[in-house]
């Protein structure tokens, strides 16, 4: 009998083909018969041909899109979408926030002009990209997540929804797209790329992830989607693409009852942390190994408590709120982002100042009304704990404050980002409010970022 190959749930699966031939390594004898992940489809492609094993995978559909997109495209987006089609329409591409990674996408969905998944890691992320596809394109546009699943031959679904997509409707897709790549290394996300056939895939990031994210059964994401193929750094546009910025920060003390709090828990935590020379033993996964300890070490888990009630002291403390009030009287006449650490915090500064909070329990519904609120000059402030960090468009602001500077690398990059939406020739501001003395300036000292501007 002829041999085939066809998608099944992930992975490739030939039939007719005994157990005793010769395979590529990428295939495996499981429940008799050959079978391996989906995104070796691309490399064992030119074995099935030489074969002459009927291909049953593809099940795409060529497209007849027309691109209504009225902005040219800058320099720069050109040589990014370049660098994609000639690495075969594989890797990754490297921008900052603001700086346009949505228009190159769609430029490279009007080029391949077939069927596409997009994957986001959030809600507002879907919306927004199926606004933007739709607006592009002038065409019905998928979504596909929790509330709602509507396969078309573009669909945008996220992160936490898209195994179920691809194990079912996988090889309908002959390009997929994942947005905010520095999630993919995650083992559950991972594994749609590898479940895909997709033969192009484009990953998009302005913080791609870092070598010690990529490790520890975390997957690699130039093994998922191809290599990084472009990459621009935010201090290239600025002042021409980007807005110019300045960063400040704003050092402030302890009160005396916070310090004598924050010092008794600093002593309980590093000194667990010290004791059992977590830090040599596990090098960047030391606090990983804190948090699996505490699960059931009740040293451990006194410290990690502890390490809880220190970071609740540094996020609220009097001298944060005292500078957050003078500069949202300075900046009165802008449009300001206040970004905190915790839940708590934002829900504080939302009942003593009035004024809208986006957290993660926000519901869609309210997180728009806030945001149009916000571009319409209704709402002046807006504060939020970490959930506008990435994606979410808000060119109206000008201003950040960042009470805290425990944020990460990528964390501070995204956040600066958040202001950079060229308008006018405005100057963006972030000021990052910092408690002297405490764990926050020794990760500052040790986050590299782009040269602040003063």
């Amino acid at each position: 009998m002829n041999s085939s190959i066809f998608f099944q749930g992930g992975t490739l699966v030939l039939q007719h083909v005994e157990a005793s031939e010769e395979m590529p390594p990428s295939f495996q004898f499981i429940k008799e018969r050959w079978r391996c992940e989906a995104y070796h489809y691309s490399s064992v492609l030119p074995w099935l041909r030489q074969q002459a094993i009927r291909n049953d995978i593809p099940r795409w559909k060529h497209l007849a899109l027309t691109l209504h997109e009225t902005r040219e495209p800058h320099d720069y987006q050109l040589a990014a979408f370049d660098a994609w089609k000639q690495a075969e329409k594989r890797g990754s591409i490297i921008l900052p926030t603001g700086a346009g990674k949505t228009f190159v996408a769609i430029q490279a969905i009007s080029h391949v002009n077939a069927s596409t998944v997009v994957i986001v890691p959030t809600i507002s992320l879907v919306h927004q990209w199926y606004s933007r596809l739709v607006n592009a394109f002038q065409t019905e546009i998928g979504v596909y997540y929790s509330g709602e699943k509507h396969v078309l031959p573009i669909t945008v679904t996220t992160y936490s929804s898209a195994g179920d997509l691809i194990a079912e409707y996988g090889n309908t897709f002959q390009f997929i797209l994942f947005d905010e790549i520095q999630h993919l290394p995650a083992r559950s996300w991972g594994e749609t790329a590898l479940m895909a056939p997709a033969p192009f895939r484009l990953g998009l990031t302005a913080t791609y992830p870092e070598e010690h994210e990529q490790t520890n059964g975390r997957w690699r994401v130039d093994e998922l989607l191809g290599p990084i193929v472009y990459t621009q750094r935010i201090e290239n546009l600025v002042g021409k693409q980007l807005a110019q910025y300045r960063t400040q920060r704003i050092r402030v003390n302890l009160t005396e009852e916070e310090r004598v709090a924050y010092d008794a828990a600093y002593a309980i935590y590093m000194g667990f942390v010290r004791e059992r020379k977590l830090r040599q033993s596990h090098g960047p996964g030391w606090l990983r190994e804190l948090m699996r300890l505490s699960s059931f070490d009740p040293q451990a888990r006194q410290a990690f408590l502890a390490r809880q009630r220190l970071l609740n002291i540094i996020w609220g403390c009097e001298g944060k709120l005292a500078t957050l009030d003078a500069l949202l009287r300075e900046y009165a006449g802008e449009r300001i982002l206040v970004f905190t650490e915790s839940n708590a915090i934002a829900y504080r500064i939302a009942r003593e100042w009035l004024v809208p909070a986006i957290t993660h329990e926000t519901g869609v519904a309210e997180r728009k009304h806030i945001l149009d609120a916000f571009q319409a000059g209704d709402y002046r402030v807006i504060v939020t704990s970490k959930v506008l960090n990435e994606g979410v468009d808000v060119p109206e602001a000008k201003v950040a404050v960042v009470l805290g500077g425990g944020s990460s690398k990528r964390e501070y990059i995204q956040r600066l980002g958040r202001i950079l939406r060229k308008q006018e020739q405005r100057e963006a501001l972030l000021f990052e409010v910092l408690a002297r003395g405490t764990v926050e300036e020794g990760k500052v000292q040790r986050r590299h970022v782009p040269k602040e501007q003063r």
